[in-house]
């Protein structure tokens, strides 16, 4: 008997903004073949955007997108995600699986608006952010209901193609990955722009303020990434005693940098959940 491969797994993408395409791009560097994906969009500029960049089948309706896909990615805002999702419940199976990358959106309310008299489909949350338009990014993942090893698989890969993928334990654990990852980027900007800012109020031009801390930003994440040092060790190791980095330190540790941290960690939680509230309720 010759051996043959399985079909590739057929991916299609509801809505089609940045990181929709960033993870399309991700999918096809990786050696994805652009018939294997497909995506909806109402927009005609993003349609031809995609079909010019990727060589992607396109459609204005997101039904004709999940009749093809063995895994759909729902990349729609939160606001407007359970009436694409109930829509698209009419078409949808229980062999499929869906994916969704809508922050504050809980399983539940997703099972419940993609049930129908069919039966319902594997549904996974998945908490990507930003660096992702870079291939840089951190993804969390967690099946909220019984989800087949292809749909598992595949989701997987989507999401290793643009960065690191983490599986989660449980559905709660994705409020701590919006707080630890996906909100984050954010705030390392914020301190690349406090930290420039400061430069500049110690004499430096300003375009060389942020030029050396960005650099230096850069270079501190490729140190903790790719040395395998703890960032403990390696925080220890630049800080002598006595020295200017030790002062630094000690002026943030005065400050309660580590509480600061904290603080707004549990804020987005807090607006992860106001948001649940808001956009996800089932009836």
């Amino acid at each position: 008997m010759i051996a043959t491969n399985p079909p590739t797994p057929r991916i299609g993408f509801i809505g089609a903004g940045n990181l929709a395409t960033s993870l399309i791009g991700g999918l096809i560097q990786a050696g994805w073949a652009p018939d294997s994906l497909c995506a909806a969009d109402p927009s005609d500029a993003r349609r031809q955007q995609l079909t010019e960049q990727f060589g992607l089948l396109v459609s204005p309706e997101n039904a004709d997108i999940v009749h093809q896909a063995d895994v759909v990615v729902l990349a729609v805002k939160p606001q407007i995600m359970r009436a694409v999702a109930t829509a698209l419940s009419r078409a949808l199976h229980p062999d499929q699986t869906v994916v969704s990358v809508a922050a504050g959106i809980r399983g539940d309310a997703l099972t419940n608006w993609l049930s129908s008299t069919l039966g319902t489909p594997g549904v996974i949350r998945a908490m990507p952010n930003t660096p992702a338009l870079l291939g840089v990014g951190a993804t969390g993942l967690v099946a909220v209901n019984p989800v087949n090893e292809l749909g598992r698989t595949t989701s997987e890969s989507i999401f290793s193609a643009v960065g690191q993928v983490e599986w989660l334990d449980n559905e709660a654990q994705i409020d701590a990955v919006i707080a630890v990852a996906g909100s984050a980027p954010a705030y390392f900007f914020a301190f690349i722009e406090a930290l420039a800012q400061g430069g500049e109020a110690l004499g430096l031009n300003a375009d060389v303020s942020q030029r050396l801390a960005i650099q230096a930003a850069l270079g501190a994440a490729r140190m903790a990434a790719e040395t395998g040092e703890p960032v403990a060790t390696l925080r220890e190791r630049v800080t002598s005693p006595g020295g200017t980095t030790a002062e630094a330190l000690k002026a943030f540790q005065a400050g309660d940098l580590e509480g600061l941290v904290q603080r707004a960690m549990n804020a987005a939680v807090a607006r992860a959940q106001t948001m649940a509230d808001e956009y996800g309720a089932t009836n």
